[in-house]
């Protein structure tokens, strides 16, 4: 329960200090016909009897099994690029569209989504996920900022965008919208800001 206490007192903080937060964003599913408890974070996170996911403090919710169909170019350099893991396997247990968004706590659902959000299990249109950042640093790709390189947030590529040292969903997009952007970006992606984060060109 201490566990859950810190979570939420972060996330308010961290709303309070940066934006809207997770309240009425799209990731609120708290007034949700489906979900009969009214709470915010249940939907992901519990205190008790928690799922053992490492990229998921206190995972609550049916953890995608879905082979996907990858991106493929002649000039992505990803030297690791295999079927997603670590935090974007938690969010595509959703977007995916093979589990349920009321699958959590222990029980299956039955309410799936839908629209713009539904990415189902092909990713060949998506820029590619849980990969390691190779900049010009590690193997000449001139076409990426280095990992120390700043961002608009206050920190490095590193610090900001990478999860263990890998582009992942959460490189581009908070999931509890600290930030208020569109899409729930991390980034404004006004002119494009957002991709030149990362990319030189």
């Amino acid at each position: 329960m201490k566990k859950l206490f810190v979570i939420c007192l972060a996330v308010l903080i961290s709303s309070a200090l940066f934006g809207q937060g997770i309240t009425n964003s799209a990731h609120d599913f708290s007034a949700s016909g489906w979900n009969s408890s009214g709470e915010i974070c249940i939907t992901c996170h519990t205190p008790h009897n928690a799922m053992a996911v490492t990229d998921g403090p206190l995972w609550n919710h049916q953890v995608t099994t879905q082979t996907f169909t990858l991106y493929t170019s002649s000039s992505l350099n990803a030297t690791d690029l295999g079927q997603p893991d670590g935090v974007s396997k938690l969010c595509l247990s959703c977007h995916d569209g093979s589990v349920a968004l009321d699958s959590f706590g222990g029980a299956t659902g039955a309410t799936m989504i839908t629209g713009d959000a539904l990415l189902s299990n092909d990713l060949s249109n998506d820029h590619p996920v849980s990969f390691t950042y190779q900049n010009s640093i590690d193997n000449g790709d001139t076409e990426l900022h280095p990992t120390t390189a700043s961002t608009s947030m206050g920190g490095t590529i590193a610090s900001d965008l990478l999860s263990g040292g890998k582009v992942e969903c959460s490189s581009c997009h908070d999931v509890h919208d600290k930030f208020g952007n569109s899409g729930l970006l991390k980034i404004s992606n006004a002119g494009s800001a957002l991709c030149l984060t990362c990319h030189d060109k």
